[in-house]
């Protein structure tokens, strides 16, 4: 089994920056693409970006698309998500998630290890 530890998450105003990290422990062996979703209240979980065991392919959803940076670090076996220019719209719970295959997949249901999810409240 892998475990997903998410942290980083908290309350920013419209217009700034949270960067929120992820650890994964247990079978890291098993990972390969690392990726966040998101999933706001009354709504689905939604893409947020996604990356490759080498960093080299990564693939975002299309409301952060510019604003959001996904990178990893395969020392730390750690995942992280740098946000700027925060939106109202991206208040949301925040979770990291791994998939045993290399390929960085928008959708939730390839991932095979889920984190229990962190809170990005953007005030306006």
């Amino acid at each position: 089994q892998v475990q997903l530890e998410e942290s980083g998450g908290g309350l920013v105003q419209d217009g700034g920056s949270l960067s929120l990290s992820c650890t994964a422990s247990g079978r890291t062996f098993e990972i390969q693409a690392l990726g966040w979703f998101r999933q706001a209240p009354g709504k689905e979980r939604e893409f947020v970006a996604a990356v490759s065991i080498g960093g080299v392919r990564n693939n975002y959803g299309e409301s952060v698309k510019g604003r959001f940076t996904i990178s990893r670090d395969n020392a730390k076996n750690s995942v992280y998500l740098q946000m700027n220019r925060l939106k109202s719209e991206d208040t949301a719970v925040y979770y990291c998630a791994a998939r045993k295959g290399d390929y960085p997949t928008t959708t939730q249901h390839t991932y095979d290890y889920w984190g229990q999810g962190t809170q990005v409240t953007v005030s306006s």
